[in-house]
Parts: C-alpha cells; sequence; structure tokens
C-alpha cells in the first residue's frame, strides 16, 4: 500500500494490525495439516482466524462504541475458539508443543489488545 493512502479507521488499529500477521502465521501452519483435514480442521481454524479480523473491521465500521464492543466481543469468541482447535489439533500430532505455546503466547496477547480495546469503548 502506498506511503499516505487512505486507511479505513480499522487498519489504524494495533490489535488488527497484529491479528493480521498472526492470521498469516495461521495459514502456514495449517497447510502442513494432512490433506484429508482440508475441509475439516483446517477449514474450522482459517475461519476463526479470519473472523477474528472481519469482527474488528465490522466493529470499527459501526456507528456506536456500543455495537463497536460487542463485534470486539464477537472478536474474542473467534480467538477462543481458535485456541481450542489449536488444542485438538495438538492432540492429533498436527502440531508440536512449541506450536502450541506460541500460538497460545500470541493469543493471550491479541486477548490482552481485545480487552483493552473493549474496555476504551465502554
Amino acid at each position: 500500500m502506498k506511503e499516505g493512502a487512505f486507511l479505513y479507521s480499522f487498519e489504524k488499529l494495533e490489535v488488527w494490525k497484529e491479528t493480521r500477521e498472526f492470521v498469516k502465521g495461521i495459514y502456514k501452519v495449517t497447510q502442513k495439516f494432512p490433506y484429508h483435514e482440508r475441509f475439516g480442521l483446517t477449514s474450522q481454524i482459517r475461519r476463526a482466524a479470519t473472523s477474528i479480523l472481519a469482527n474488528i473491521a465490522e466493529g470499527a465500521s459501526r456507528k456506536s462504541k456500543k455495537d463497536f464492543a460487542r463485534f470486539v466481543q464477537y472478536s474474542f469468541g473467534s480467538l477462543t475458539e481458535l485456541l481450542s482447535h489449536f488444542y485438538v489439533s495438538f492432540d492429533q500430532n498436527y502440531i508440536n508443543e512449541d506450536i502450541l505455546n506460541a500460538i497460545r503466547k500470541k493469543s493471550l496477547h491479541i486477548s490482552n489488545q481485545l480487552n483493552a480495546l473493549h474496555r476504551s469503548l465502554e
């Protein structure tokens, strides 16, 4: 994107930027999942991850802070769903403990950012 280009309000949010990077990593991790999971766990994980981003963006477009806060809560729900899916991935030996711990650490960081954003909207 060109410098000085118009940005939507969600594009300016640090939590959205960091989640976008997180989602890129999630896609890389899930590329290594078994082919038979393509329409199962892989799809579920990717939808949950992109839902975090989409809900932040959609919430930022709402007219009221209350509406925005509700979409931030949806993002948090998608984040916890994503983490739960990665526990299943670990249990199925699709990822190792190091990857799970890295995802947990990044999820905690994003969770804290979402909570801070939510508090600022109350």
